[in-house]
C-alpha cells in the first residue's frame, strides 16, 4: 500500500501546481528560522524534477525525511506547509520502503513525524488538512504493521495505542469531521483513508480497542446518516466496504449492529441499490455477520425481512459468481433459523432488534395467553427490553406496538406514566393505542405494582 492509493483529483491537481511555486527559503534562514544546514538541504529539492529528488534520497533519505519533518514543526506558513506536504507525499508514493525511514525520525524527536502532522489537520486550508490526512493514514498503518509482527502481543493488548491517544483522537476526529462536511474532496479522501486502514486486521482491532476512540469512532458512524441519505453508488458501496471490513473481526460483529443498528440499514441500502457492487458488499457484510457472530445478528436480520429478500436476490442473474454463493449462504442460514423459531423466539427477536412492527404476535390474544409469563423470565429480562423500547424510541410505529403489548402485560407491567403521556402523542395511531393500553391499566387491580 502506498500513498497514490489514496487519491484524489482536487490533491493531484493542486500537488502539481505547488511543486512550482516558489517558497522564501533563504528569507527563513536570515530571519534564523532554519539552519544554513537545513537550508542547503532544502534548495536541492526545491522546484526540482521528482527523478532528481529520488537520486537525492536514494543517497540521504533519512536526513531528508527528517529534514521534512522538522521544518513542517517550525514552520506554519501556509504555502511552506503546502509545499513540505507535498514533497514528503512524493517521497512515500511507490515507495513502501521508506516509510519506516521517515517513522524511525521519533528516535531523534519524539515528536515526529506524528505532532506536525495532527497540527497540520487543525489548519484551515483544505489541501494542509487533506494532504496531511493522507500521509497521516500510510504512516499509521505502517506503524500498526510494523509493530504487529514485531510486537504482536502488545499490540493486541488495550494497553497499547499506535499514536499516542490524544493524537489517534484528533486524526479520526478529523476523518469523522471531513465524512460529515459539505466538501467533497474532504468526503472522498475521509472515506479512502478509512478504507485504507480497516484493511489491515491490526489496524481495525487497535483502533476498536483504544479507549475512547470508539467514542470519537461513533462519530464516523455518521456514515449511517450518510446511508440515511441516500448517496450516489459510489459513496454507498465505500461505506458499505467499511463495514464489511469492520466485520472480518469477531468482537466488531457481535457489537455492530448492537451498537449502530446497521442490519435494518443495510438492507434498505441494498434494496435500493442500483449497482451490483453495491449489493455484492453489503451481502458480504452480512455473511460475515452470520459466520461471526450468529447469535447477536440472525435475529435482527429476520426482524429486518432480509429472508424474502435474499430468496429475491437468488431469482436474479449476476455478473460476479462469489455474490451468487453468498446470498445462496444466507438463504440456507437465514431459513434454517426461521424454520426453528417458535412464535416466543419471533416476538423476542423483534423485541431485541427495537424494530417492533405488527407482526401477526402482538394483536394475537392466544399468543399473550400463552406467552404473557415468559416475559419475567430470567429476571423480568425481555419485560425490562420491552420497557427500554418504549423508554426510548422516538419511531411513532414502534411506541404504538409497544404500547399494544404494555395493554397485554398490564398485570406485570410498571410504566403507567410514559403510557398516560403517550396520549397526547402527535402520532393518532400511538395516542390510540395508549388509550386501549390506560383502559387495561384503569380495569385491572393495581395493588401488587
Amino acid at each position: 500500500m502506498s500513498v497514490s492509493l489514496v487519491s484524489n483529483a482536487y490533491l493531484d491537481e493542486a500537488s502539481s501546481k505547488i511543486r512550482s511555486k516558489p517558497v522564501p527559503w533563504e528569507g527563513y534562514q536570515r530571519a534564523d528560522l532554519i539552519t544554513s544546514e537545513e537550508l542547503a538541504l532544502i534548495k536541492k529539492v526545491d522546484k526540482q524534477p521528482r527523478a532528481r529528488i529520488d537520486q537525492l534520497l536514494l543517497s540521504d533519505l533519512r536526513a531528508y525525511a527528517f529534514l521534512y519533518f522538522r521544518l513542517l514543526k517550525k514552520l506554519q506558513r501556509v504555502d511552506t506547509m503546502q509545499c513540505l506536504l507535498v514533497l514528503i507525499a512524493d517521497a512515500l508514493t511507490d515507495h513502501d520502503e521508506r516509510v519506516s525511514v521517515f517513522l524511525r525520525t521519533a528516535e531523534t524527536d519524539p515528536d515526529l513525524p506524528f505532532h506536525p502532522l495532527i497540527r497540520a489537520l487543525e489548519t484551515q486550508d483544505e489541501f494542509v488538512q487533506l494532504k496531511a490526512t493522507q500521509i497521516l493514514t500510510i504512516l499509521t498503518r505502517f506503524q500498526l504493521t510494523y509493530l504487529y509482527r514485531r510486537l504482536p502481543n502488545l499490540i493486541r493488548s488495550s494497553e497499547y495505542t499506535p499514536l499516542q491517544s490524544p493524537h489517534l483522537k484528533s486524526f479520526l476526529g478529523t476523518l469523522a469531521s471531513l465524512v460529515q462536511g459539505p466538501a467533497p474532496n474532504g468526503r472522498d479522501v475521509a472515506v479512502q483513508c478509512l478504507e485504507s486502514l480497516l484493511a489491515r486486521r491490526d489496524c481495525r482491532q487497535a483502533i476498536w480497542a483504544v479507549p475512547g476512540v470508539i467514542a470519537g469512532w461513533a462519530e464516523i458512524f455518521i456514515f449511517i446518516d450518510i446511508l440515511r441519505q441516500k448517496p450516489g453508488p459510489q459513496m454507498c458501496y465505500q461505506v458499505a466496504f467499511c463495514f464489511w471490513l469492520l466485520s472480518f473481526e469477531q468482537n466488531v460483529a457481535k457489537e455492530l449492529n448492537k451498537k449502530y443498528d446497521v442490519i435494518p440499514l443495510l438492507v434498505d441500502v441494498a434494496q435500493g441499490a442500483v449497482k451490483e457492487k453495491v449489493v455484492r458488499v453489503v451481502v458480504a457484510t452480512f455473511r460475515n455477520l452470520v459466520t461471526k457472530a450468529p447469535a447477536a445478528n440472525l435475529p435482527a436480520m429476520l426482524v429486518a425481512k432480509l429472508l424474502p429478500f435474499v430468496k429475491n436476490l437468488y431469482t436474479r442473474k449476476w455478473q460476479d459468481e462469489d455474490i451468487l454463493e453468498d446470498i445462496q449462504f444466507l438463504r440456507d442460514e437465514l431459513a434454517a433459523n426461521f424454520q426453528s423459531l417458535t412464535n416466543y423466539d419471533e416476538y423476542t427477536s423483534e423485541l431485541l432488534s427495537g424494530h417492533l412492527s405488527w407482526s401477526p404476535v402482538h394483536e394475537s390474544d392466544e399468543f399473550w395467553k400463552e406467552n404473557a409469563t415468559r416475559l419475567n423470565d430470567n429476571n423480568c429480562e425481555q419485560l425490562q427490553v420491552l420497557l427500554q423500547v418504549l423508554k426510548n424510541s422516538g419511531d411513532p410505529l414502534v411506541l404504538a406496538v409497544a404500547v399494544q403489548d404494555v395493554g397485554q402485560l398490564v398485570e406485570k407491567f410498571n410504566g403507567k406514566a410514559r403510557v398516560m403521556e403517550l396520549m397526547t402523542h402527535q402520532d393518532s395511531e400511538v395516542r390510540y393505542r395508549a388509550l386501549i393500553a390506560v383502559q387495561h391499566l384503569v380495569s385491572q387491580p393495581w395493588a401488587a405494582v
